[in-house]
């Protein structure tokens, strides 16, 4: 069941054109290994090893505590809770829609690709809702439960089934446009479960756990067609294989992946540790592993380095050997890290998320949210869910402009007054704003006013009834969740049929963390 957010909370999370797009930015993590497969976003240019100690809260919303990460495409968090996928403004934290799918149902954590968010559930469907309404689109019943991440690559949505009582194991890819089946696998033996998957040119490696006779396996498969390619199965003891498989990672033609240990109540048995493996991505064929403990989630590659948290730390080692290069102790282990832009962040299971230089391990940052998911990162800012609360963190100011031109109706000879109000979305405050505009062409310059109130800056403008570029300064700074507004009236020369175009730019000397919202175009056309 939808659910739309109030018109005016809606609002007040000052939407924007983005979250009707269909096409994300590379920049955005719209699945849980991120469409690389190797949870590294490589377009994080504003936070970094130099700043990322001045992070400071930017929001925080109730909703999102105690769940997997969240994801974020084209300004909008998704995340599940519960039986709810909910849709928040990653400016604002304001939430824009969301979907039920019944009482006492578990989802799985989201993905997003050309404007439609997919998610799967324990009452055994897949959906697919409109990214920007939270309309449902298509629904797929499986038949099993599907509460794993989902993957999507070139138009296919790969999900598998967990914890099946019912005696089957499942793995299915659809049609991400239309849901429908292109292949599935079963396998035997209950109960089962897949890990999310990793998909990487053209082939798709998932690991499955049969909990029954304590299997447990990586396979590689065709991913246009399912056709096994090959399997990998870890050290056998009496009690089974090594134990269960995290999630896999692709990078450069190799697969990470880490292993839980097999540790069973009998003094006879020498327990089996867990280990990070490196596997050919063609063959299966082991290049090398590396005892860690055990490791639950997925590592995350980037820069010739492979990060993996087990149990007991995070571990750094040469993607190419195997090599440590160093390790930063976690009492409590952790799950799935994330790297970008020389850091590489971790939620751990102490409560903490932690920031930490990628090449030395050195602490640059942390924060206790009583328990919590490893950060995405996008743009600047770091999202992840804490015991209670899902939480936006960043640097500098995010200064976000619109424009609002009065009336919609014009003719030629009439007045139009262009609002454009700048707001300051933090978490630091914005100085010395300066906002860049002019005259639209089709008109002449009347009057100026900022904020309806002296004292709030100063204009350089045309002459009355002239043209040219229009420059404020707003001449103090501008806390957090407030906003600096200039208004400029002009009058229509243009003839009838014509369409007046009126754009602006802001800017500010604070740091902004995301320059994509600083611009903003509104187009009138005369009557």
């Amino acid at each position: 069941m939808l659910a739309i957010a109030p018109l005016w909370l809606m609002l007040a999370a000052a939407g924007t054109s983005a979250q009707a797009q269909t096409t994300e930015s590379p920049a955005d993590w719209t699945q849980f290994l991120r469409d690389n497969m190797q949870r590294w976003n490589p377009y994080e240019t504003v936070l970094g090893v130099n700043n990322v100690g001045d992070l400071k809260l930017k929001w925080q919303n109730p909703l999102g505590g105690n769940g997997p990460d969240p994801v974020l495409a084209n300004g909008v968090v998704y995340f599940n809770n519960g039986n709810i996928l909910y849709a928040l403004n990653a400016g604002t934290g304001a939430q824009l829609w969301s979907y039920s799918v019944g009482a006492g149902v578990s989802i799985s954590s989201p993905a997003v690709e050309n404007g439609v968010v997919y998610f799967g559930a324990s009452d055994d469907n897949i959906y697919a809702l409109n990214a920007s309404t939270g309309a449902k689109l298509w629904s797929y019943t499986t038949g099993v439960p599907l509460v794993t991440s989902p993957a999507i690559a070139n138009g296919v949505l790969y999900v598998g089934s967990n914890d099946d009582e019912r005696g089957e194991r499942d793995f299915f890819a659809l049609n991400a446009s239309t849901g429908a089946l292109l292949w599935s696998s079963e396998g035997v033996g209950p109960p089962t479960s897949f890990s999310p998957a990793a998909v990487a040119n053209g082939v798709v490696y998932v690991a499955a756990a049969d909990a029954l006779d304590r299997s447990y396996d990586l396979y590689a498969a065709n991913a246009s067609t399912g056709a096994l390619l090959w399997s990998f199965q870890t050290a056998s003891s009496p009690y089974g294989d090594e134990g269960p498989f995290g999630t896999p990672a692709v990078a450069n033609g190799v697969v990470y992946i880490g292993s839980e240990g097999t540790n069973v109540p009998d003094p006879s048995f020498v327990p089996i540790p867990g280990n990070l493996y490196a596997l050919n991505a063609s063959t299966g064929a082991k290049l090398w592993s590396y005892e860690t403990g055990n490791i639950g989630g997925a590592p995350a590659v980037a820069n010739g380095i492979v990060y993996a948290a087990s149990d007991n730390a995070l571990y750094a080692l040469n993607a190419s050997t195997g090599a440590k290069l160093w390790s930063f102790a976690l009492e409590n282990g952790a799950d799935s890290p994330a790297v970008a832009n020389g850091v590489v962040y971790i939620g751990a299971y102490d409560g903490n998320v932690y920031a930490l230089n990628a090449s030395t391990g050195a602490e640059l940052w942390s924060y206790d949210a009583g328990g919590a998911s490893t950060p995405i990162i996008v743009d600047g800012v770091i999202y992840f869910r804490g015991l209670s609360d899902l939480y936006a963190f960043s640097v500098g100011a995010d200064l976000f402009l619109r424009i609002q031109s009065t009336p919609t109706t014009i003719h030629q000879g009439d007045l139009i007054t262009y609002a454009f109000p700048a707001w300051n979305l933090g978490p630091e405050d914005a100085d010395l704003e300066v906002l860049t505009t002019q005259v639209p062409l089709g008109t002449t310059f009347d009057y100026i006013r900022i904020s309806g109130t002296p004292g709030l800056g100063t204009c350089t403008t045309p002459p009355y009834e002239g043209t040219g570029e229009i420059v404020c300064h707003e001449n103090s700074s501008m806390a957090p969740n407030t906003t600096w507004t200039v208004r400029l009236t002009v009058k229509v020369t243009a003839p009838s049929g014509m369409v007046i175009v009126e754009g602006g730019t802001v800017t500010e000397d604070t740091t902004d963390p995301n320059l994509a919202n600083n611009t903003a175009t509104v187009t009138t056309t005369v009557q």
